[in-house]
């Protein structure tokens, strides 16, 4: 259940990262929603203990959302604005 809830915390990031940067072709947003999701799910599993299913620690939640916003953050800068 814990790999669920990280995943669709990054999903959710993802998605809500390119209404912010608005983006407008396809491509760009299911390549926001699945960078969101892959890096939460990472951060999320690494500081949960690797646990896929069971308990959820709050710490783990915070840092899978905090990882999907880097993330994608760092992919934005350094793919998609042109200087």
């Amino acid at each position: 259940m814990a790999i669920l809830i990280f995943i669709l915390t990054g999903l959710l990031i993802g998605w809500f990262a390119s209404i912010v940067t608005r983006t407008e072709d396809a491509s760009g947003i299911f390549k926001s929603i699945g960078i969101g999701a892959l890096a939460s799910a990472i951060g999320g599993l690494i500081m949960n203990g690797f646990m896929l299913f069971g308990a959820i620690e709050w710490l783990a939640l915070g840092v899978a959302a905090a990882s999907a916003a880097m993330v994608l953050a760092a992919y934005k800068l350094v793919f998609v604005v042109r200087f």
